[in-house]
């Protein structure tokens, strides 16, 4: 049974300091970033140049931002931009990432430079949360003058290479919290009725309605579907509430809508959705499925 309504705040009045502030106090640490990300980011100095290129600071902690940069970076090639943890409970969005760059990332040295960021949100990651601790979606805050310290320091790091990539992946998960927690909250939050919707169960991929490459998003989930189940349509033909128009994909307009994917005019662009919840699904088959969507993604891009 879904909540009629969110515990925080008055129902269709939208929140506001008070109401964050009761919202950020029901927050709590339940992972370590440090012990689960950036051990792993050392582990792969010897091959990558690690670039730190913001920290957030949220008050009593810190946090340090880090990219994955190919070696011998070289602006007479294209580049790759791999992203992950933009929302930081999508576990799979950064160990995919990771994964990726430890097993898979040699394959492409000298054919594309790499540039893999894989926990954007590393407060949200601490937490399993969507937001940061202003009750902001980082995935709706790619926009000039963000409003959202994760969303501005990534795209300041891209900014100098912007017009060089060829490519951009970025690697998400559709949760059963989504609709127990996250979208009850959004609904609260912003003074609006919650209804209930579905998960879908399986892997499916978010393209871009203003410049769609259906031929593109089709080889990601060839790739994928080796690994593990793709997202069926619901049966009004949508996933999450959006019309598929190829199996396992949907469009949406990723620049207006202040997505990480429309950070760059990248002629190959897609967001991975993976269900994590599925009993069909393991962890570590989550993370193979973002991991073989990056390697689809890129040699499409190299063989295009």
């Amino acid at each position: 049974m879904q909540p009629s309504f969110y515990p925080i705040g008055t129902p269709g009045v939208p929140w506001g300091d008070a109401e964050i502030a009761a919202w950020l106090g029901r927050q709590q640490r339940r992972r370590s970033y440090a012990d689960e990300v950036l051990t792993v980011i050392d582990r792969l100095r010897d091959r990558f140049d690690v670039v730190q290129y913001g920290e957030l600071d949220y008050a009593p902690d810190t946090y340090p931002l880090f990219a994955l940069r190919s070696r011998e970076w070289s602006a007479d090639r294209p580049v790759a931009l791999v992203t992950g943890g933009v929302h930081g409970y999508e576990t799979s969005g950064v160990h995919g990432a990771l994964r990726f760059a430890d097993r898979h990332a040699v394959d492409y040295a000298g054919r594309l430079d790499l540039m893999i960021v894989p926990c954007v949100s590393p407060w949200g990651y601490e937490r399993i949360h969507r937001w940061n601790p202003r009750a902001l979606d980082p995935n709706r805050s790619f926009r000039p003058d963000s409003p959202a310290p994760e969303s501005a320091a990534l795209m300041a790091l891209v900014a100098s290479f912007a017009d060089r990539v060829r490519v951009h992946i970025d690697l998400h998960e559709t949760t059963d919290t989504d609709e127990s927690e996250y979208r009850p909250a959004l609904a609260a939050r912003d003074g609006r009725p919650f209804t209930p919707g579905g998960i879908p169960d399986g892997f499916y991929l978010v393209d871009d309605t203003e410049s769609p490459q259906p031929d593109f998003q089709n080889a990601v989930i060839r790739a994928v579907a080796e690994v593990t189940h793709i997202a069926p349509a619901d049966a009004r033909g949508e996933i999450i509430g959006s019309p598929v128009v190829a199996p396992g994909v949907i469009r949406y307009a990723l620049q207006s809508l202040g997505l990480c994917t429309g950070i760059t005019a990248a002629p190959y662009r897609t967001t991975t959705e993976v269900y994590p919840d599925s009993p069909r699904a393991t962890p570590d088959q989550c993370n193979a499925a973002q991991a073989a969507a990056v390697r689809a993604a890129l040699d499409y891009a190299l063989g295009h």
